[in-house]
């Protein structure tokens, strides 16, 4: 498994994320590298995370270079996105939004704000 250096928590399988989803009522995994249109978004979900704002969003990294990735590559929400990292939003159990590209922290809590809030 390739495990991406952020200080987020990482999922590693689609069944561990499929776990997290049904379990969690709001999760956000970006699904990347560590290239410099990722590093910047995990930056700012790294910078959320601790804000204590998001308390009620579980944040996650996810390798897009692992066949375990394929569950995420796959959604109907994602079948557009050109350019890394695909970050997906899921809010009880269901995709509610998704975005690919580089995304920097008000992009990323306007997002949470209209679809994970409390």
């Amino acid at each position: 498994m390739t495990t991406l250096a952020t200080g987020l928590k990482h999922v590693e399988t689609e069944g561990e994320l499929k776990d997290l989803v049904s379990k969690e009522e709001n999760v956000m995994v970006c699904c990347g590298r560590m290239g410099p249109m990722c590093v910047p978004v995990y930056g700012a979900m790294e910078d959320l995370q601790d804000s204590g704002k998001y308390d009620h969003v579980a944040f996650r990294d996810m390798s897009f270079d692992t066949r375990e990735a394929d569950y995420i590559r796959n959604l109907p929400e994602c079948a557009g996105f050109m350019g890394l990292p695909f970050t997906v939003y899921f809010r009880n159990g269901k995709v509610a939004a998704a975005t690919s590209s580089i995304q920097n922290k008000k992009q990323i809590t306007a997002i949470l704000d209209e679809h994970l809030a409390p």
